[in-house]
Formats: C-alpha cells, sequence, structure tokens
C-alpha cells in the first residue's frame, strides 16, 4: 500500500502586494493543486488583507508590521501541512517551480531552496554580497551552500518548527534556517532558479540590510560552531604574542608588557569559544528533541 501524499502549505508572507497577489495566487492554485495557501498580511495598507474575502486562502493578518521573519513564523505556527512551501509574494518567485522542488525534497532531503542564477539578483552590489555570504557559510559549516538567502524553499514542517525560537523578525530569517539545518545535521538541496524582477517596490535598504546581514552571519557563525571564530583570533594573537617576545628578546633582552599582554588575551579568547561552543550544544537541546 502506497505512502499518503504529504500535505502542502504554501505560506505567503505579503505587505502592500496587492497587485502581485491575484495573478499569484492563480498560478498556485494550477501548479498546486489542492496546496493550503497561507497569506500573511504584515500590516498593508493597500488591498491585500481584501483577499481575505478569497474562501480558498487562510489569511492572517498583522495590524502592523512585524518584520518578514515575524510572518514566515505566523504562517508555521498556523500551516497544517506536512511540507512548508515558503516563496514571495512580489512576483519575484515562479510557482511553476514548486513542483521541481518537490521532487527534490523526494529523494530524502529536509529542505530544497531555491538556488537563484546570476542573472538575478537585483544589482551587482547585491550579488557580490550573496557571494561573500555564500562563501562565508560554506567554510562555517564545510558543506557547499549556493543559496544562503534566498526566501524560496521547501522544508518539513516538524523540522522547521523546532527552529522558530532562533528565527529573526527580520529579513534574515534564510540565513537562520540553513544555518540550524546544518547544525543538526539536517541535509539541504537546491535547484537553480530564476528569479523575476519584483513588482513594485523593495522594503530592504541596500546599506542597512547589508550590515545586518553581515553582523547576523556571524552571529549565526557563533551559533553554528564558536571555536571556528574564536580560535583562530586566540592563535592570532598568539602568534603576535610569540613574535612580538622573540623580537623583545633578541633586540632587549626582556619580555615586555606587550608580549604578556596578547598571550593573556589569546588564552582568554579561546577559553570564551570552549564555553561557546558548550552554550551552543545545549542551545540545540532542545531543538533537536
Amino acid at each position: 500500500m502506497p505512502a499518503p501524499r504529504p500535505k502542502i502549505s504554501i505560506v505567503l508572507p505579503a505587505r502592500n502586494e496587492a497587485g502581485s497577489l491575484v495573478p499569484l495566487i492563480e498560478q498556485l492554485r494550477a501548479q498546486v493543486p489542492g496546496a493550503e495557501i497561507l497569506l500573511i498580511d504584515d500590516g498593508s495598507d493597500d488591498e491585500t488583507r481584501c483577499l481575505a474575502l478569497d474562501p480558498g486562502i487562510r489569511v492572517i493578518t498583522h495590524p502592523y508590521s512585524l518584520g518578514n521573519g515575524a510572518a514566515i513564523k505566523a504562517g508555521a505556527r498556523a500551516a497544517t501541512g506536512d511540507i512548508l512551501v515558503f516563496m514571495d509574494a512580489d512576483g519575484q518567485h515562479n510557482p511553476a517551480d514548486i513542483p521541481r522542488l518537490l521532487a527534490k525534497f523526494e529523494e530524502g532531503y529536509a529542505m530544497v531552496v531555491g538556488a537563484r542564477n546570476s542573472a538575478s539578483q537585483a544589482s551587482r552590489g547585491r550579488a557580490l554580497a550573496n557571494g561573500l555570504y555564500n562563501r562565508l557559510a560554506s567554510l562555517i559549516t564545510g558543506q557547499t551552500i549556493l543559496d544562503l538567502t534566498s526566501g524560496f524553499r521547501a522544508v518539513r514542517a516538524d523540522y522547521f518548527k523546532r527552529f522558530l525560537y532562533l528565527l529573526p523578525n527580520g529579513f534574515s530569517y534564510p540565513t537562520t534556517i540553513t544555518m540550524a539545518f546544518f547544525r543538526s545535521g539536517y541535509p539541504v538541496g537546491y535547484v537553480p532558479i530564476h528569479a523575476s524582477a519584483r513588482q513594485g517596490a523593495s522594503h530592504l535598504r541596500p546599506w542597512r540590510d547589508g550590515v545586518r546581514f553581515l553582523l547576523i552571519i556571524f552571529k549565526i557563525a557563533t551559533l553554528y560552531s564558536p571555536l571556528k571564530i574564536f580560535f583562530p583570533v586566540s592563535g592570532l594573537l598568539f602568534g603576535s604574542g610569540l613574535g612580538y617576545y622573540l623580537y623583545t628578546f633578541i633586540t632587549l633582552h626582556r619580555f615586555t608588557n606587550m608580549s604578556a599582554l596578547l598571550f593573556t588575551a589569546a588564552v582568554v579568547i579561546l577559553m570564551m569559544g570552549l564555553i561557546s561552543e558548550q552554550i551552543t550544544a545545549l542551545n540545540y537541546r532542545d531543538g533537536d528533541r
């Protein structure tokens, strides 16, 4: 007897996306018939919330904007499906790619990400930034990460909900959930996609959100494996202290306060890394249950 097909829930975080939602929902119904569709209206002041009149869509309305990550979490909590599909409601993501994500999912992955090609990047600066994020995250995890920040992904609902407490309310939920899955040993796959230019004005502010993304990557790096950050810093300080000691011993025949400071800092940083590593292990214990 074949296993029953998993139920699909599609979560659409939306803020002032009324212009693109009607054709998007029509395409979703054609591409994934029978899927549960949840529209999370994140404090829109246009006609987005009027789609609540459509009986085939579950609409969750925030009285004011709580952020993209908060909308994702609200959708995940309300979804009843076995597999959650997250995608933008601004027309960037093509519903025709969902069957490809789900087909990849059946190969045994816990999460499948739509990896944007180079022609999908909104600007050269954003392409360079995303490339930097991908390389840094790949270095930290030891796995090839093709698109760290893509918001188009299919994921096992039970695994995703374990990490809701880690997800921020802003735009960086894809970064956080990707690092959490790698940290917990859940397989992550990628399907190449082409993302179109968004319809309407972007809610991203490149400089502010770029700096925020970098800070979050370092934060997630310390959550993923703190020693990968603390140990090189400690080694650099120890090497500097040793080099300075050799220099002062040869030229002045003495051990200076600067060498002692560098050696002490190296030991303190290493101890901080070891303690952080233990805290990280405890932090993920509840999520792994």
